[in-house]
């Protein structure tokens, strides 16, 4: 296998959604893929709440721009588990993730993450859904982390909480 390494973000200016991850895990570093391990729900719920019409896989992350749809992280740093990562690298990381945004101009940003982006942004109390304050000037929703380690919440609850926000980046005209 290689060695764990930077996983690059998708992106591209004026985005309607920029997903942001806490950081990669060790499977998306070897393979500088979003969302690489199979455990991992992101695709599948990025699918169920219809942001994307099939169901697709890591390797075609590249994809997501033609659904006007990105994915950066807090923390560049691949490790296990989240819990690994200092309460100083996720404050650096949102220092950063401000400045992407700025340059970038996504229509939406959404954290995946609610202890991350509480401890990153320092809002304690910060809960689910759709925030009141943005990041760089944008609109901000804060959803549960689609780690197949995080089991509060069910993939049928992640999807209902994904389509609230696809309902608001992509309204019916």
């Amino acid at each position: 296998m290689t060695p764990a390494q930077e996983v690059p973000d998708v992106v591209e200016p004026a985005l309607a959604v920029l997903f942001c991850g806490i950081n990669p895990g060790v499977r998306s570093g070897e393979l500088a893929q979003h969302f690489a391990r199979p455990g991992n729900r992101f695709w599948k719920v990025l699918h169920g709440s219809g942001f994307t019409d099939r169901l697709l896989a890591p390797a075609e992350q590249q994809q997501l721009l033609g659904y006007r749809l990105g994915i950066t992280n807090l923390v560049d740093r691949p490790s296990r588990a989240a819990r690994d990562l200092t309460p100083d690298e996720l404050r650096a990381g949102a220092a950063s993730l401000e400045r992407r945004v700025a340059r970038w101009e996504p229509r939406w940003v959404a954290v995946l993450g609610v202890q991350a982006y509480r401890t990153a942004f320092g809002r304690p109390r910060a809960v689910v859904g759709r925030q009141d304050e943005g990041i760089g000037g944008r609109g901000l929703w804060l959803l549960p982390n689609p780690s197949g380690l995080q089991a509060r919440y069910q993939l049928p609850e992640m999807v209902e909480l994904f389509a609230e926000l696809r309902a608001a980046a992509f309204p019916p005209p």
